[in-house]
């Protein structure tokens, strides 16, 4: 229990909260009038400016609640509490407007953004306010208990939202940081390869540097050629990250295993690949972005296009870019949201973006116009340093 209050106690402030959204202008624009008229009409308020007064002390601070979470909250329960005080105690009717219900969105927002310490501290004196104003009401126990349960309310759904929140951002960096380890490893791989090469024509021109100079001289050319292709692709995914994890010696799939991929999932389906353009003459990391969203595209078509009995994969190189269109016919399209899909060896639609969006590509994937899945990408041919 202890480690548990350490730490809410810890929680830090949410970042970057929303300064003034549009709806809570208009709940303010809204609610100003409406306390106006209730003051005026209502025959039970005995002093109606003051308790339009406080009521719309109450309706104001929402435009800071997202901001200053505590504070407004101290000042709305205040004013409350006053705007009810103020007759009880001059032996009158309780002058608190209905309006000031909108008190409660302050507990949702002191427990949605603020810090573990001021959340702690703000119902501490949330209920304060309560007890103290029914007990001098003299309010029965049960109403007590009842309204205690109707203010911690908002807390209890601020805080579910907040870390209903927190969990899909730190799923979506999860993604974010496998795609990055899995670039790391292909560039990995793909300079051992390359370095490989180089050392095998060094070990071949020194063996003949004495008998055959020139041939050397082409030797060496190839060396060059080799070590720029490699420092082209480190430069381009230098920020690439990695957790430290030793890299894989799978080799690495491109363009030219598309048709073994697509023959594997023709089982029941109708798969049509097309390539057009010089494709294959694309830089390693492009390479294999372009198998990897052919390759959870047409997984999720396997597992989730139901009733799919055509597939169409288009693969086409022109100009600067290269472009990618993955389309099917089956019904999951309609109704079913595969942005959501996680799977394969990708990490579903957010993991093929984040690597396409890593190489400076855009990828969009949805309903197709003519029913069926649509997912369409398009990559630089060459990818440069970011």
């Amino acid at each position: 229990m202890s480690g548990v209050v350490r730490a809410v106690w810890a929680e830090p402030r949410v970042p970057a909260p929303p300064a003034r959204p549009w709806w809570d202008v208009a709940v303010v624009a809204a609610l100003l009038p409406t306390a106006f008229i209730e003051g005026i009409v209502r025959d039970d308020v005995v002093w109606p400016l003051y308790s339009i007064g406080w009521a719309m002390v109450c309706v104001v601070a929402v435009l800071w609640r997202a901001r200053y979470p505590l504070g407004m909250l101290l000042i709305v329960f205040a004013a409350q509490t006053l705007a009810g005080l103020g007759p009880a105690a001059a032996g009158l009717d309780d002058g608190t407007l209905y309006v000031t219900a909108v008190v409660l969105l302050f507990p949702y927002s002191l427990a949605r953004w603020d810090s573990g310490r001021h959340v702690t501290v703000g119902v501490v004196v949330l209920l304060a306010f309560h007890l103290g104003r029914e007990m001098l009401n003299r309010s029965p126990v049960t109403e007590v208990l009842a309204g205690t349960g109707f203010l911690l309310f908002p807390v209890v759904l601020g805080a579910a939202v907040r870390f209903g929140v927190s969990a899909r951002q730190r799923e979506a960096e999860q993604v974010r940081m496998r795609e990055r380890e899995r670039l790391a490893r292909e560039l990995h791989d793909t300079v051992a390869h390359h370095v490989s090469g180089i050392l095998v024509q060094a070990q071949a021109g020194q063996a003949v540097a004495g008998a055959d100079p020139q041939r050397a001289l082409g030797v060496l050319g190839v060396i060059e050629k080799e070590a720029a292709r490699v420092l082209t692709e480190m430069r381009a995914l230098v920020g690439v990250l990695r957790d430290g994890t030793d890299a894989e010696r799978s080799p690495i799939h491109g363009v030219a295993d598309l048709s073994t991929l697509v023959a594997d999932a023709a089982d029941g389906l109708r798969v049509e690949l097309a390539l057009s353009g010089d494709v294959e003459n694309v830089g390693a990391a492009v390479d294999a972005a372009v198998y990897r969203v052919v390759q959870e595209s047409v997984t999720n078509t396997r597992r989730h296009a139901h009733g799919a009995t055509r597939l169409t994969v288009g693969v086409r190189a022109g100009g600067d870019v290269v472009h990618i269109d993955v389309v099917d016919d089956g019904a999951g399209g309609r109704g079913q949201h595969r942005s959501s899909v996680r799977g394969g060896t990708g990490h579903g639609i957010p993991g093929m973006r984040e690597r396409v969006e890593l190489l400076g590509g855009q990828l969009e994937a949805g309903p197709g116009p003519d029913g069926g899945w649509a997912v369409a990408a398009t990559i630089p041919r060459v990818v440069t340093s970011r």
